[in-house]
């Protein structure tokens, strides 16, 4: 099983040994803890649900309380599940993942929340032109324009692009390369940039197969 819960750092950059330079995304990614298996019998599928970022015990419910201390864990403020498809889970209830779950020139997919831009037009959010500014349309430039049809069907099609919430969506980066691998420090450096804010939680996965 692999895969982690992490918190995206920030960017900058490593030199590889040509000098050249590598843009890479900082995550700190665990220690996560494995709060719980799923069994295909129990729970209809195979699966663990890992657990991340410790708190104070009195931010949680003691539901979530007891569900942890079951296994002796700290208080986690973060949990996600990964599904297993083809059985093998090699892990246990209780035990603690790093960041040397992944290895140096793995590819890996990065799962996390966009950064929320609020309501934008449509300029913004699906990169369209704006209108030329003659004829008296000096306060239409930035407008959609006429959205409506003719005759048939007499209406606006569902899901046209319009102005509208922009952001805060989950996103996923794919087919990312690791660069570095700090195990002391749980720290991962992927190359190229992930969603989310500073500080925002990711997934970080295996890439899934790609077709050729």
């Amino acid at each position: 099983m692999k895969g982690l819960i992490g918190k995206k750092v920030g960017m900058t950059q490593v030199f590889d040994e040509n000098g050249n330079a590598i843009p890479v995304t900082v995550i700190q990614a665990g220690p996560c803890y494995v709060t719980q298996i799923r069994t295909a019998d129990k729970d209809g599928y195979i699966g663990v649900q890992l657990g991340y970022g410790e708190t104070k015990p009195t931010r949680l419910t003691k539901g979530q309380l007891g569900h942890l201390q079951r296994n002796s864990l700290p208080a986690l403020q973060v949990l996600r599940e990964f599904r297993i498809k083809n059985g093998d889970v090699s892990v246990t209830e209780g035990q603690t993942l790093k960041a040397d779950v992944f290895a140096k020139g793995e590819r890996v997919d990065v799962v996390g929340t966009s950064k929320g831009r609020g309501f934008a037009g449509g300029i913004k959010r699906h990169n369209f032109n704006r209108q030329p500014k003659t004829h008296g349309a000096s306060d239409r430039t930035r407008a959609p324009g006429s959205a409506g049809s003719n005759t048939y069907p007499g209406k606006t099609w569902k899901g046209k692009r319009f102005p509208g919430h922009m952001g805060s969506d989950r996103v996923t980066t794919e087919n990312l390369e690791v660069i570095v691998v700090d195990a002391e420090r749980n720290l991962l450096a992927v190359r190229g940039s992930i969603p989310g804010t500073n500080g925002g939680i990711v997934i970080v996965k295996p890439a899934r197969p790609r077709r050729r």
